[in-house]
């Protein structure tokens, strides 16, 4: 990482602080999640009175977090899913321009992504969206997370994309990234 550019490490610090930000978040919502589901089963077992909206704030919340949240963490570490059977006997040349290839298809996709789940959590906000429950469940703050979450992945996916243009190197998926904290 130290032969890299100087925007390229700051954009490399960058992110990793957003992303770090993002994954303390989910650890949170996935520790809440935890106690409040032990909560409900405790008060249904012991009180025959489950907490009320405990599967409405899983689904709505904690679950939508904890999926959404760190995605940008995962690509930075190379941890997504990359089937490499074939693509490692590529020259390097090669595997650097498919990889950023791949790297552009999916910045493309998840900025539309981004986009769309940044309208829709915009009309949720402006509607204070609500689902069916026993009581009024509002679910518009949670509509945020998606396109919170896919923007930290774009930034992320076009960093290691440089990275592998400048470093001419695709960093092992899987492997030992390396990542400036």
């Amino acid at each position: 990482m130290e032969n890299l550019p100087k925007n390229l490490i700051l954009g490399t610090r960058t992110v990793s602080f957003l992303s770090n930000i993002k994954v303390f978040l989910a650890s949170f919502f996935l520790i809440l999640m935890m106690v409040h589901v032990g909560a409900d089963i405790f008060a249904k077992l012991v009180f025959n009175a489950p907490i009320i909206g405990t599967l409405e704030t899983v689904s709505y919340y904690y679950m939508v977090s904890i999926v959404f949240l760190p995605l940008a963490f995962v690509e930075l570490r190379n941890g997504h899913v990359f089937v490499d059977l074939i693509f490692r006997n590529f020259p390097v040349r090669a595997q650097v321009i498919i990889y950023v290839l791949g790297c552009l298809i999916s910045v493309s996709y998840y900025s539309l992504f981004c986009y769309q789940t940044f309208l829709d959590a915009l009309k949720a906000t402006s509607e204070q969206e609500t689902v069916m429950s026993n009581y009024l469940f509002y679910v518009w703050p949670s509509r945020w997370t998606l396109p919170i979450g896919s923007a930290t992945l774009v930034l992320a996916i076009l960093l290691n994309a440089s990275i592998a243009l400048v470093t001419g190197v695709v960093n092992d998926a899987g492997g030992e990234a390396e990542v400036l904290s």
